[in-house]
């Protein structure tokens, strides 16, 4: 019989600071999208990222969404972007009429394949056809090669835009997430590392273009007296109550990275030395978030294929996912252009088929823990036992 008492995937992580600033917000009057939280938390995530200036928005999704229009891209240009990654990365290139082409994985970090990106550039040139930018997501917390991209990006002069809604608290060979690319983006959602319930955030060391990114946040007010407005805007700040709540979730985001590559760290101890079973890879010089543990399994060595898990797992109310269906893949994008990893192999779309997310969040318990252990050790028996 199942437990009551559900683990989840990830679940929200408070601090126990939030009220401070949530009350000074309303002591102060200041809830709308503006107020010394807002300002502050800018600050913070800026000097977190070590980048020159951020601004708080709704969501990551609106923050892609701005960069893209920073970058003038628009109706008949093509955007590059990680295929193997939540619809929210890609969707923002078709809000502004443009055309998503979507890049392989590779096995080494799971995430933009630069050999596939090698490939779309070099045909992409040919034709005469280049982005106006690329979207390179940082999958689970993990970083891509980014030295590898950049130098393939700067030998194109086509602008990058770190997807790092899920790697926050990463870095890269020293380098922050989010830090490397002509602009960075976070994501505060409530299964994120840290949460302000919903919101994200843009990075850039270009100040010029994030003070227009906070024009254009505003609904795109002119500098008069009366509401004049001469170009399309988007009511896309984040409130001055929810920058609170990150106030005090961002001074506790080492303590989060910490207990989740603990979590990871006991799964991997468990798991790692079985026959079939491969954990996500940690690129050398790097260090990832662990935001979510996440592993193949190969199902003719174990007999038991994720799926399998996934239902074992929820049958005891345990919360587990796949990996993200590849966008290529998705009905939405069917249509798109697709660069595979090789003529032989589509590394994002094997991840989707053997890859498996498990619970990882900072507050679950040792306890609880062990139930997820116990409840996959239990499944692989029962498979080991008919397969003898």
């Amino acid at each position: 019989m199942a437990t009551t008492d559900r683990i989840f995937l990830s679940s929200p992580h408070m601090s126990g600071k939030e009220q401070f600033y949530i009350n000074e917000a309303f002591e102060t009057n200041w809830i709308a999208p503006l107020g010394k939280n807002v300002d502050s938390f800018e600050a913070e995530i800026a000097a977190y990222a070590g980048v020159k200036g951020a601004v708080a928005l709704s969501s990551g999704t609106a923050a892609i969404h701005l960069a893209l229009l920073l970058l003038n891209v628009g109706s008949g240009d093509r955007v590059f972007c990680s295929s193997l990654t939540f619809v929210a990365s890609a969707n923002p290139i078709s809000y502004v009429g443009a055309e998503p082409v979507f890049i392989d994985s590779e096995p080494e970090t799971w995430n933009m394949s630069p050999r596939a990106l090698k490939r779309a550039l070099e045909e992409a040139a040919s034709a005469e056809k280049l982005p106006k930018a690329i979207i390179v997501v940082h999958l689970y917390g993990q970083s891509a090669q980014m030295n590898e991209i950049v130098s393939l990006c700067n030998q194109y002069e086509v602008p990058i835009i770190e997807d790092a809604a899920e790697s926050l608290g990463s870095t890269y060979q020293g380098a922050p997430s989010g830090s490397i690319g002509k602009f960075g983006i976070f994501s505060f959602n409530g299964n994120k590392i840290i949460t302000t319930s919903g919101g994200g955030m843009l990075v850039s060391n270009d100040t010029e273009a994030l003070q227009k990114a906070r024009f254009l946040a505003t609904q795109a007010r002119d500098n008069a007296i009366h509401y004049q407005h001469s170009v399309m805007g988007y009511n896309y700040r984040m409130s001055n109550v929810l920058a609170g709540v990150g106030r005090a979730q961002l001074q506790v985001l080492e303590d989060r990275v910490q207990a989740r590559r603990a979590v990871f760290d006991r799964y991997y101890d468990v798991f790692a030395d079985r026959q079939g079973i491969n954990f996500m890879p940690e690129l050398a010089n790097t260090k990832s978030n662990r935001w979510l543990t996440t592993l193949t399994i190969d199902e003719k060595t174990t007999g038991v294929s994720a799926l399998d898990l996934i239902e074992a797992l929820s049958i005891q109310n345990i919360e587990a996912r796949p990996v993200w269906k590849p966008l290529h893949m998705q009905p939405l994008y069917a249509d798109a252009q697709y660069y595979s990893y090789s003529e032989e192999s589509s590394v994002s779309e094997h991840l989707f088929r053997t890859g498996l997310c498990l619970p990882s969040g900072s507050n679950m318990s040792p306890e609880d823990q062990q139930r997820v252990i116990d409840c996959i050790l239990h499944t692989l028996s029962l498979s080991n036992a008919s397969m003898r």
